[in-house]
């Protein structure tokens, strides 16, 4: 079979491709003939050992893939060869088969597309764990989203909708802006050309925003933070910009509200049950066409370096996917 492997830690374009045996699943594991696997920021940060989970090499990066069971292992009782799935690996994605722990696995719903199966859950997940469980976002309360025309940006758009939120989506170019609107939001800033603190306070009657959502970081924490409601929650996602931000704690006391951290993988582990509900909660509502996942590119196997450059370089509206042709 073909993989895309990291034989030494590095940008994308150290990756390579290359043919490697066909795997064999081990006791209580599947193999899966992968169709599609979505490209995620932590696939940039792996290949770097810049991320927490840090695998032997060589590996493939990819931790969110749909496709076919082709084999399983003994003790597995739950899936069947043929069976449509999505898995979570932690990374082994970008290859056209993986071998995933049974429990990882998920039966897909019938007539679901393996491109949007691929490049739902991680997004869909983080988000709603994040408004729904850790900011507990209320209908009527406003939600400022940074980093808005990226994958959980757009599913917290989304979300916060569906939630019965006022949100108000940032992003640094026109176009992504678009993209927001298209996805529910209800203003925008373009926090690259307008003050975002003084934008936020104008859209809010001075009020500030109740919940804000920060997959970014970098320079745009501190100013948002500072344009938080009294008692509002600021959502601590991830770094895309690529700067940990250190941001004043006396704002947290001085605005009475509360930064939290918003880790959906562990959750997944630690809170099973809970995550399992989120999970067929957001499945329900993707068949009904309530949430609808933005891709906005789909690369071969052999262009997965170019896949992860453009995610690096923050030129990804929703998401993009890697797919096999099978």
């Amino acid at each position: 079979m073909k993989a895309v492997l990291c034989k030494q830690h590095g940008l994308p374009e150290t990756l390579v491709v290359e043919e490697v045996p066909d795997l064999v699943p081990g006791p209580r594991q599947v193999v899966i003939s992968v169709s599609a696997c979505g490209v995620n920021f932590p696939d940039t940060l792996i290949i770097q050992n810049l991320y927490q989970f840090k695998p032997a090499l060589p590996f493939s990066p990819g931790g969110e893939l749909s496709g076919v069971v082709k084999s399983v292992g003994e003790g597995v009782k739950h899936l069947q060869p043929g069976q449509p799935v999505l898995a979570f690996t932690g990374w082994g994605g970008y290859a056209e088969e993986v071998c995933a722990d049974a429990k990882s696995v998920i039966p897909l719903p019938p007539g679901l597309d393996m491109n949007v199966a691929s490049a739902f859950m991680m997004t869909y997940g983080t988000s709603y764990h994040a408004l729904k469980d850790r900011a507990q976002l209320q209908e009527g309360e406003t939600l400022l989203v940074l980093g808005a025309a990226g994958g959980v940006g757009l599913a917290a758009i989304e979300l916060g909708k569906k939630m019965g939120a006022r949100v108000i989506a940032a992003a640094s170019t026109a176009e992504k802006l678009d993209v927001c609107k298209q996805h529910g939001a209800d203003d925008v800033i373009n926090y690259e050309t307008e003050d975002l603190r003084e934008r936020v306070k104008v859209l809010t009657d001075g009020k500030g925003a109740d919940v804000i959502y920060d997959p970014v970081g970098g320079k745009y924490a501190e100013p948002a933070l500072r344009s938080i409601a009294w008692k509002g929650r600021y959502l601590v996602v991830g770094f895309a910009a690529g700067d940990i931000p250190k941001v004043p704690l006396n704002l947290a006391l001085l605005k009475g509200c509360a930064i939290m951290g918003v880790f959906w993988g562990d959750f997944a582990v630690r809170e099973p049950q809970a995550n399992m509900a989120n999970g067929m909660q957001l499945f329900q509502w993707l068949m009904m066409g309530e949430l609808k996942p933005h891709i906005s590119a789909t690369y071969p196997l052999e262009k997965a370096a170019e896949a992860l450059r453009s995610l690096m370089e923050r030129k990804v509206s929703g998401k993009v996917v890697l797919v096999t042709g099978k």
